[in-house]
């Protein structure tokens, strides 16, 4: 239980073992979601583009493609995420013409893979929804 009371030191050197960096990594994904409001977007979105894709039948050829968008987009919000924190760390609260550069970069990224993801979502979505209303 003392252990408990006291503050633990923060760690500095290398991860001793798989499941200390396991924990690491997991710590940063729940950070980018509770801290970053964009990110939990993607991550509805890419549930309901899931769902879609469950009644949509999807073939496995066709999964790849989706989870390819939808892992991407989120990947590159994970590493805007990480040059906004990079900026500020850096610049602190002043503004810094190259901060603003990387950070625009950044952005610009998440951007074009969210388009790459609806261009994902029309060739898959597209035809299959476009015959079920023309069915009706």
């Amino acid at each position: 239980m003392a252990s408990q009371n006291r503050p633990q030191k923060p760690q500095v050197g290398k991860n001793h073992s798989f499941w200390q960096s396991w924990l690491h990594a997991w710590n940063g994904l729940k950070t980018v979601v509770i801290e970053e409001r964009n990110m939990r977007t993607h991550l509805v979105l890419g549930a309901v583009a899931l769902l879609v894709g469950w009644w949509c039948d999807l073939s496995v050829n066709q999964w790849l493609w989706l989870c390819l968008a939808i892992f991407l987009v989120m990947l590159c919000e994970i590493n805007n995420t990480i040059a906004e924190n990079i900026c500020d760390l850096i610049t602190g609260p002043h503004y810094h013409p190259l901060a603003k550069k990387v950070k625009d970069i950044a952005a610009g990224a998440v951007v074009f893979s969210a388009a790459f993801a609806v261009l994902v979502g029309v060739i898959l979505f597209g035809p299959i929804i476009w015959h079920w209303l023309m069915v009706r």
